[in-house]
């Protein structure tokens, strides 16, 4: 199969990582549906595939910050059985890695109520901000899609005010409207900085991770 692979993300910095890999075209645009949409549409213009790769927050007991997660389905916005050959190629190339079900539908989960009950309803692992729109993509085009991404906060920990308000549609982080929260909040202050260590640890192994993955992000063919 020839063909580059689309990579959809929600921060530049998770493009960052896969941008080493041969055979990939990497959009970010995490919060802005209708601008995603777009990149992607442009990006997978003879393309192979598309998969949705980044961070994610679980939404079941067992998963640790750093783990990785690989999707099966996804359910949401958007309802797609991952392609079954991409879901397994990936999970080799990451062992450790829980194969399951992915939820999203563009919002940012607000209580640990909803998580834990999204994650039993759909027997889904994990939730993004970006998968949906990847798979709506994918979908429309007849292309296979697969979802891989690292836990990067628990089911029971909700993030906090400051870190829902910085993801700017360009993929960058809006650092002005962090500052605006923590001084009308000071109170998540101590929050931010346990949630932000988990971010960084996340993010070291998705870097760590996308090399094991390898070029077309492992698509078989």
């Amino acid at each position: 199969m020839s063909g580059h692979v689309v990579v959809a993300t929600g921060f530049n910095r998770e493009v960052a990582c896969v941008a080493p890999l041969a055979g990939i075209v990497a959009v970010a645009g995490g919060g802005d549906p209708v601008g995603l949409r777009g990149r992607i549409e442009a990006a997978a213009a003879g393309a192979a595939g598309i998969v949705s790769f980044g961070m994610t927050g679980a939404l079941a007991d067992g998963l640790a910050i750093g783990d990785w997660v690989v999707a099966d389905r996804l359910w949401g916005a958007t309802e797609l059985a991952c392609d079954p050959a991409w879901t397994h190629a990936l999970a080799a190339a990451l062992p450790g890695a829980r194969i399951g079900g992915f939820y999203a539908d563009g919002r940012m989960i607000d209580t640990i109520s909803e998580k834990l009950a999204l994650g039993e309803r759909h027997g889904a692992l994990a939730v993004d901000m970006e998968s949906h729109v990847a798979a709506a993509v994918a979908q429309a085009r007849g292309l296979p899609f697969a979802i891989v991404r690292c836990v990067s906060d628990g089911a029971r920990h909700l993030l906090p005010h400051a870190i829902t308000v910085s993801m700017r549609p360009d993929g960058g982080v809006d650092g002005k409207a962090m500052l605006r929260s923590v001084a009308a909040r000071p109170g998540q202050i101590a929050d931010i900085a346990r949630t932000s260590a988990g971010f960084a640890k996340a993010m070291r192994e998705l870097k760590r991770g996308a090399v094991r993955i390898g070029p077309r992000m492992a698509l078989p063919g």
